[in-house]
């Protein structure tokens, strides 16, 4: 248990004056850079006009439903009343239990103070319920489209955990305890800190997540061996070095997203999808996407996919001598896929992929999930207006909203670590790379948003259309293998299930467990998560999950098992490995190559403040 929080005696009050004075002039500093960067851009103020329709709305709808603001208020006094005389129980030594608790996944009360202090476990309780009478009067709301209701309720979350008592030093046991130890030494840590993040950022708060200096790409992290046989301007082609002395005849090129960086493939060596891939006779070719400037303005999904996918394989053939590849892609790079395949099909060169793998990949927009919040009309119209003026989208926007859709974990946790207690983050490769984001060119992503997200079209025959011609899902024959997880908040697999109702080709669809990064790099070797199989697709994902069966261990086995049994590589004609630079490539330099290095700032050319080199 730990000690309660003593009050300063007048001599340790003396000493902290001049504490007081430093928290002071950084505070002053950190209000006018904070003052400095108060404009918002186009597609900032678009959310704060839809955050102020939506609770607009919400009230008009509560106006119309009079008894349930009633209810809801009555509730929460009954609740507090509950709560007083519970506190006097508590305050004479009695034993008595909480009205709420935390959920199970709720990180934010795991001091023992939240519980064994009665004035802290009093401002928790009416905390949580306060959130609860939130949450369960929205659900309440009647009058609302489920756009409106879900909009409303991401963004009410957003309030009410930013007012959660851990946020605040006098409030927060922890802090309070490390503040009076320090004599608020972590106060003015914790400040610098946020002023170095307050510069590194674009529009929010990009918190620091990791220790950046304790990795360096192509030293600890993105190590599989290989080189860059080919370049144009928007991609790399990296060849790894095979580790087998046969390889399977039909090479396999990996189609990673370009909304972060590739080497999510590739982090360490005991959980490296490429690295395995190798090990398994693959000859592993991956596509490693620039880091677009306004520069790039101009480059459309046409474009991405002509030089991305399109060029690797035409690449490819001149490396290997192979005119087919077999397809393994993730997120936004399986919709490309997707659109790629589906274009070679109408084009008669759909024999030039043998298998495609879409590894949580959306085709069917239905449900975006919280990202949709950010995708209304009214916010798509500030994007567009930001993309139009600046010609890209800083990724650091992005990294801000997508942190914003798992808060608690991705932004609050950091905040009180680094700005309240003052300590510097641990080193985490997985979380330098989710802060070692990519632009988004204008071109392509104001595209992707209208024509994918809101108006759901890669699905429709003929609704999209790339370089004169228009593809339809519906005619690919490629044996295609769906792996969605079950908890990914990105990718929400009861969307991308319908993408795999599409094709005319054999389709497997597999669900592995946990979320949209761990459930994909889920190893052999860590044995973590599960995953489920079923040989049918019904019309429903929901009926897919009743008939599915469970299997322990990764998903990884079973894609390789789906690979050679079906003959989408020949396990009875190998041929002998392939070295990088072996065929009419030379070899431009080693893997992982420059494209992957180039950073925001560097692209940008700002000066970051990073402590990164």
């Amino acid at each position: 248990m730990q000690s309660a929080v003593q009050a300063p005696t007048p001599n340790e009050l003396e000493a902290w004056h001049g504490r007081l004075v430093v928290i002071g002039e950084e505070y002053k500093a950190l209000m006018q850079d904070l003052l400095e960067r108060m404009v918002p851009s186009d597609a900032a103020e678009s959310v704060y006009e839809d955050m102020h329709q939506s609770f607009q709305a919400g009230a008009q709808s509560l106006m119309q439903n009079p008894p349930l603001l009633w209810q809801a208020q009555s509730r929460l006094l009954q609740d507090q009343y509950q709560l007083w005389l519970q506190s006097l129980r508590g305050l004479a030594g009695e034993e008595v239990e909480p009205l709420i608790t935390p959920d199970k996944g709720d990180r934010r009360f795991k001091d023992d103070a939240w519980r064994d202090d009665p004035y802290y476990r009093a401002i928790m309780q009416q905390y949580l319920l306060f959130s609860r009478m939130v949450e369960e009067l929205i659900e309440r709301l009647d009058g609302l489209s489920e756009d409106q209701k879900r909009n409303l309720s991401f963004y009410a979350r957003q309030l009410v955990n930013a007012m959660a008592p851990t946020n605040f030093v006098a409030t927060n046991p922890e802090v309070l305890r490390k503040t009076i130890e320090t004599r608020g030494q972590n106060l003015v840590e914790g400040l610098a800190r946020l002023r170095k993040d307050l510069a590194n950022s674009a529009e929010g708060l990009n918190v620091t997540m990791t220790d950046r200096s304790a990795f360096a790409i192509g030293e600890n992290i993105a190590v599989t061996p290989g080189a860059v046989i080919y370049q144009n301007e928007l991609i790399q082609l990296i060849q790894y070095t095979p580790s087998t002395e046969q390889v399977y005849k039909t090479p396999l090129l990996v189609v990673p997203p370009w909304i972060n960086k590739y080497y999510i493939l590739d982090l360490r060596q005991d959980n490296s999808l490429v690295r395995w891939l190798v090990e398994q006779g693959h000859t592993v070719f991956l596509i490693s996407w620039r880091n677009p400037g306004p520069e790039q303005r101009d480059l459309t999904w046409a474009d991405y996919m002509q030089m991305g996918p399109i060029a690797a394989m035409e690449a490819i053939e001149q490396a290997t001598g192979e005119k087919s590849v077999n397809l393994l892609s993730y997120c936004i790079g399986g919709t490309l896929a997707a659109s790629t395949v589906a274009y070679l099909t109408s084009t008669r060169r759909g024999r030039k992929v043998k298998s495609v793998t879409y590894m949580a990949t959306l085709q069917d927009f239905r449900d975006p999930g919280d990202i949709g919040v950010f995708l209304s009309e009214r916010v798509l119209e500030g994007i567009e207006a930001q993309l139009e003026r600046d010609g890209y989208l800083d990724g650091r926007v992005m990294a801000y909203s997508f942190n914003l859709l798992r808060e608690n974990d991705l932004f609050w946790s950091f905040y009180i670590n680094n700005y309240l207690k003052g300590d510097a983050p641990a080193p985490f490769d997985l979380l330098y790379w989710n802060t070692d984001g990519t632009n988004l060119p204008a071109g392509t992503h104001a595209w992707y948003l209208r024509h994918m997200y809101m108006e759901n079209r890669l699905v429709q025959p003929g609704g999209i259309e790339l370089d004169g011609v228009k593809i339809d899902l519906r005619k690919i024959s490629t044996p295609s293998y769906f792996i969605s997880t079950k908890e990914d908040h990105i990718a929400k697999w009861n969307s991308t299930y319908y993408g795999a109702l599409l094709p005319k080709g054999p389709v497997k669809f597999v669900l592995g467990g946990s979320g949209h990064i761990a459930g994909i790099v889920n190893p052999p070797s860590k044995n973590k998560y599960g995953y489920w199989t079923n040989d049918a697709l019904p019309e429903t994902h929901e009926e897919w999950l009743e008939g599915a069966e469970q299997h322990e261990g990764s998903w990884w086995p079973h894609w390789q098992a789906w690979m050679t049994e079906n003959g989408y590589v020949d396990t009875e004609k190998l041929v002998p490995a392939r070295q990088p630079g072996d065929g009419e490539l030379e070899i431009l330099e080693p893997a992982p190559g420059r494209y992957v290095r180039m950073t925001i700032p560097e692209v940008l050319g700002e000066a970051s403040t990073s402590s990164e080199t």
